[in-house]
């Protein structure tokens, strides 16, 4: 007797950044799932992800679709909403967006892995949309009422899912508290055999590797680093980079998207790596871990659970220049085992993932079509 035909459906395939790397997880325990996306840039993802046939949304059709897709949001419920999922018997949805809105037939079970519920509608707005970003007239009189009207229809929406997994107890608890849901804590697979030290010794630069967007803080980051005359390395790219490149002195070089070969390479040579925004989860702090080096991170969200201070890494209190400094500082002055990071880092193996995913998904095909848990 056949499977269940499996639809997997993700906000927009542009990057492999940490939903990505979920969904590829994903992929592996369905190979022959269709993905449905609202925007799809070719080559951007991985060969495991583009294997699978990939539809996508009426937004794919719109001009710079691929590129500025941002500018598209006011659309994005309508365009989730029209795709078609009438033949499937599983939806799997890897969701921080609209993917967890998608409309499934009577008989199908929805899993959503969520990775946050839609942040710039619920407690990011000014992040994205305030007015130093978008100018005080457009943030109150244009995002504000938009942003309104999208989180009321993000929570409306959660009840067409069956089961949410998230990433993190931190993201559990804003699903209890936007769409009145529990959910089930899986922690995001991190390839902790390909991540792994070597023997080359660090040098004295910090490393950030992040998407260039407002709620990473990656201003901060620079900011703390050229107080104290630290280089600090950036790999990754975003609508932030002109603007964080017109702050950055001379010890900024930004790197762009690199290789995970690569990035590899840089998570070894690094003093540490720097998180200096609140993470829903955040794999980065992990990965590094698993190859040696420490983290400095914002001690909130899903940093709590990744990284344990003064072990695998220090933990600062406030999002401000002298809070950052002084663990940059503090950083500094303790030496890291690196077997203790490793071993921190082994508790997020791909296999872990792997196999508890397995057991929800299991779980959610036998029970009954409209089991909410």
């Amino acid at each position: 007797m056949s499977g269940p035909r499996v639809a997997l459906v993700h906000d927009w395939l542009t990057g492999m950044r940490g939903g990505e790397k979920v969904l590829e997880a994903i992929c592996e325990i369905f190979p022959g799932a269709d993905i449905f996306t609202l925007v799809y840039r070719k080559g951007s993802v991985s060969a495991t992800i583009e294997r699978h046939p990939i539809r996508t949304s009426l937004i794919q059709r719109l001009p710079y679709a691929t590129t500025r897709y941002p500018q598209y949001l006011p659309l994005f419920p309508f365009a989730i909403e029209q795709l078609s999922l009438d033949d499937y018997d599983l939806v799997i949805s890897s969701s921080h967006c609209a993917a967890k809105s998608v409309i499934v037939p009577g008989r199908a079970r929805h899993l959503c892995y969520c990775h946050s519920p839609m942040r710039y509608a619920w407690d990011q707005f000014d992040a994205y949309f305030g007015p130093a970003r978008v100018g005080a007239m457009a943030s109150r009189w244009l995002y504000r009422p938009l942003l309104s009207r999208l989180a009321r229809w993000d929570a409306s929406t959660s009840g067409r899912v069956h089961r949410f997994v998230a990433n993190s107890a931190h993201v559990a608890g804003r699903i209890r508290r936007y769409y009145n849901r529990e959910a089930t804590i899986v922690y995001p697979p991190v390839d902790t055999v390909f991540n792994h030290p070597a023997d080359i010794a660090s040098e004295s630069h910090f490393l950030i590797v992040s998407a260039l967007v407002p709620y990473k803080r990656i201003d901060l980051a620079i900011a703390a680093c050229e107080q104290i005359g630290a280089p600090v390395r950036i790999v990754g790219d975003g609508p932030e980079r002109k603007r964080l490149a017109q702050q950055a002195g001379p010890g900024v070089t930004f790197l762009g998207w690199q290789s995970k070969e690569e990035i590899r390479d840089e998570y070894r040579r690094a003093a540490a790596v720097i998180l200096p925004g609140e993470e829903d989860f955040g794999i980065v702090p992990v990965e590094a871990q698993a190859c040696g080096c420490p983290t400095v991170a914002l001690g909130r969200g899903g940093a709590l659970e990744t990284v344990k201070d003064g072990e695998t890494g220090v933990l600062f209190d406030e999002p401000t220049v002298q809070s950052l400094t002084a663990a940059l500082e503090r950083t500094r002055t303790i030496r890291f085992d690196r077997s203790v990071l490793r071993l921190h880092a082994e508790r997020f193996a791909r296999e872990r993932y792997l196999r508890e995913m397995r057991a929800l998904v299991d779980a959610t095909m036998a029970a009954p079509a409209d089991t909410r848990w």
